[in-house]
């Protein structure tokens, strides 16, 4: 075989190539552009998966925060909805106190145990000041008296008016007397 013989067999070797290659090219974009528009819509529902998720999820949160919200707010007002009773109430019993220290009326000795005891039930608890330190955050001073004695100094003297406790929270401040 001569050179322009083996010349030509490349050539056309070539041009076999270049038409083999050109076909392959063209069966593969028409896949191409089918597979990149299921890639696209793939990747369009990964993505919109992805927002609806992300939406339940917040919505989910959101729905768990009013839930312990609203049981948070009615264990508060099972403990403390009768606060405003009970305020309504100390006056009466600061009566009854009086009363029974005017008078020795076992009747109404009876009904004020009684509706003590009631109240005690509900979360109501009398403050113990005699003889303590004054604390600003549970006393309320009335009046200040000279100290008979250096132990005495800053210590509650006397109780003007009882405090209350409902459920370990201050419902009324004791007023009194303290030592200078």
């Amino acid at each position: 075989m001569s050179n322009k013989e083996k010349h030509n067999d490349k050539k056309e070797q070539l041009k076999e190539e270049e038409i083999e290659t050109q076909e392959i090219q063209d069966s593969e974009i028409p896949q191409e552009k089918a597979g990149s528009s299921e890639t696209d819509k793939v990747q369009e529902l990964g993505e919109k998966l992805a927002e609806l998720n992300d939406k339940y999820l917040r919505l989910y949160s959101e729905y768990e925060n009013y839930r312990k919200r609203t049981n948070i707010e009615k264990a508060d007002l099972l403990i403390n909805g009768s606060r405003e009773m009970m305020k309504a109430i100390l006056p009466v019993i600061d009566d009854f106190e009086r009363a029974l220290a005017a008078t020795e009326d076992e009747g109404v000795q009876l009904i004020y145990n009684k509706m003590l005891k009631i109240l005690e039930q509900k979360g109501l608890k009398a403050m113990e000041v005699k003889g303590e330190k004054f604390d600003e955050n549970l006393h309320e001073a009335i009046t200040r008296i000279p100290a008979t004695e250096e132990s005495q100094k800053g210590l509650v003297v006397d109780v003007v008016e009882k405090g209350y406790y409902l459920n370990d929270k201050v419902l009324r401040y004791a007023k009194v007397v303290v030592a200078f």
